[in-house]
């Protein structure tokens, strides 16, 4: 296939890799320069959004947050210039759902159909082309796009209509960030209480309690290893369309409030491009206590 692929950074960038691996005809944009290694494997670097959905059946967005994507679409030079009737746009980016169901209205008006489907996964996740794709939009357009979902990710779930997939990976973020803190609590109780953390995640592990968090991140916490991964910064991102759609659906998130509480702590301490497993940081700050590190007194 001719595909379109607009945002080309951490996560965009393998991804855009893994269609050209499988053959596709890829054209391609980004804020900057088209990585060098895209275009060595057969990508075309295009100049603007609007020649990449001229000349691609099926256009891709990457990109950061939710005026990243209307910009991209709708700007100048955007998307919606090249389109025409019969193309698909698919965004997989992490944005807000009630503007995604604007956005695909949009589209549509021009007689193209709209995906929602973002990812999880992570970084690695994109490398290893196993990310979990969560979508909302029409049936059809999801069989017609299954096949490159499938050179990208493992998990792929059409989950309902245009704005589906943005509220199921807001939720998919909120059990992350409550499971982040849930083992970060844990093995700062234990740490502090002077039981070696590395032998207590691993008793863990093979419990009820056992689960990819702890598992991950649990790992990070204990050798302090907070490189991203998937930013602080982001997260928070992801929390604040969780609360933002919550007052707006007169939902109560308490807990998702706390931990964007601890996210927002650590970004005040010059923490807002760690992993978000060190949402544990703020937890140590208030506990004067360093996961691993001796008991005092």
């Amino acid at each position: 296939m001719n595909i379109g692929f607009v945002g080309l950074g951490i996560m965009g960038s393998p991804m855009a890799g893994h269609l050209i691996a499988a053959g596709h005809t890829l054209f391609l944009n980004t804020l900057g320069n088209v990585p060098e290694e895209l275009i060595k494997a057969g990508g075309n670097a295009e100049a603007s959004a609007a020649d990449v959905a001229r000349k691609a059946d099926i256009i891709i967005t990457m990109v950061p947050d939710t005026p990243d994507v209307e910009t991209v679409l709708f700007g100048k030079g955007g998307v919606a210039e090249g389109l025409s009737a019969g193309k698909l746009v698919i965004d997989m980016s992490s944005i807000s759902p009630v503007e995604t169901k604007k956005f695909a209205k949009r589209i549509n008006e021009l007689g193209v159909d709209y995906l929602d489907a973002p990812v999880s996964g992570g970084e690695v996740g994109a490398k290893a082309a196993s990310l979990t794709i969560m979508v909302g939009g029409p049936e059809a357009a999801f069989e017609r796009a299954k096949p490159l979902f499938e050179k990208m990710g493992k998990n792929i779930t059409l989950v309902g209509g245009n704005g589906d997939g943005q509220t199921t990976k807001v939720a998919n973020q909120i059990i992350v960030a409550l499971n982040i803190e849930a083992v970060g609590e844990a093995l700062l109780f234990a740490s502090r209480a002077g039981a070696d953390p590395a032998k207590v995640r691993q008793a863990l592990m093979g419990g009820f309690a056992a689960s990819r968090i702890l598992e991950v991140h649990g790992d990070r916490m204990v050798k302090r290893t907070f490189d991203p991964g998937f930013r602080i910064a982001l997260h928070q991102k992801d929390l604040n369309l969780a609360l933002t759609t919550a007052r707006q659906l007169g939902v109560s998130l308490p807990n998702t409030a706390t931990a964007q509480e601890l996210f927002n702590a650590c970004a005040a301490h010059g923490g807002a491009a760690w992993d978000h497993s060190a949402l544990v940081r703020a937890l140590e700050i208030m506990a004067n206590h360093e996961i691993g590190a001796p008991v005092k007194g």
